[in-house]
């Protein structure tokens, strides 16, 4: 999942993007508004953390651009927006929410908080009830950043964790190599690279039982599909 941390502070940036980051997510990080409407312009990401105070406009105003379509980002309105603000009084939190924002959290913070509500904004494009997902004898648990196939425990970095939750998100749908980049990696990732294409060889030899058939099939021209299996 990819994601963008929009604050003023840039200790704050970089402390954020680097707890995020071994959480398994690709992480960018902005500090004005005209940042981020950079990268939201051209990067489709799947979440946004966004402080109220920005040094050349508001949270308010762009999250409330962004809902009503002033801004068309590449994301759409699949894009979910989690205000993190130190503005903690009633009428910050109520026009946070009626502005766009999905939730809204306050400053100071404990990270593994603002990581359970990331996960739970996550949670509505693929499931309404756990942070787990299954895909025949697939299971993997995002809160306790564990995979298994079976009674089979599978060592994944965190890319090929990355990986497999995305896939995991759309069994039996074709996804670009494009698209795992755009989601999996940062901005910092080289597009020329072979990166996608070693991760997802090796995450296929670790989901691999014996000689059976591959999990992870290769679609020619088109991307990657994970098989739905029944276990």
């Amino acid at each position: 999942m990819r994601l963008l941390v929009v604050d003023d502070e840039e200790g704050l940036v970089s402390a954020v993007t680097a707890g995020l980051s071994r959480a398994g997510y690709a992480v960018d990080g902005a500090l004005t508004g005209g940042q981020a409407m950079e990268k939201l312009l051209t990067t489709e990401y799947d979440l946004m953390v966004l402080d109220i105070t920005l040094p050349d406009t508001d949270g308010f105003t762009l999250c409330r651009a962004i809902r009503r379509g002033e801004i068309s980002v590449a994301s759409g309105h699949d894009l979910r927006i989690l205000m993190l603000t130190a503005r903690s009084g009633l009428p910050d939190r109520v026009r946070g929410l009626d502005e766009g924002a999905d939730d809204y959290l306050v400053k100071p913070f404990a990270l593994a908080e603002l990581l359970a509500r990331i996960r739970a904004l996550l949670r509505r494009d693929i499931t309404a009830a756990t942070p787990v997902l299954e895909v025949g004898d697939l299971v993997l648990d995002s809160a306790r950043h564990l995979a298994r196939r079976g009674d089979r425990e599978l060592s994944l970095t965190l890319k090929e964790f990355g990986v497999l939750r995305y896939l995991m998100s759309r069994p039996g749908h074709v996804v670009s190599a494009e698209e795992l980049l755009e989601h999996v990696w940062d901005e910092n990732a080289d597009p020329f690279t072979q990166s996608v294409r070693v991760t997802v060889g090796t995450l296929r030899r670790k989901l691999t039982v014996d000689d059976e058939e591959p999990l992870v099939e290769t679609v020619i021209g088109r991307g990657y599909r994970l098989r739905e299996v029944t276990p």
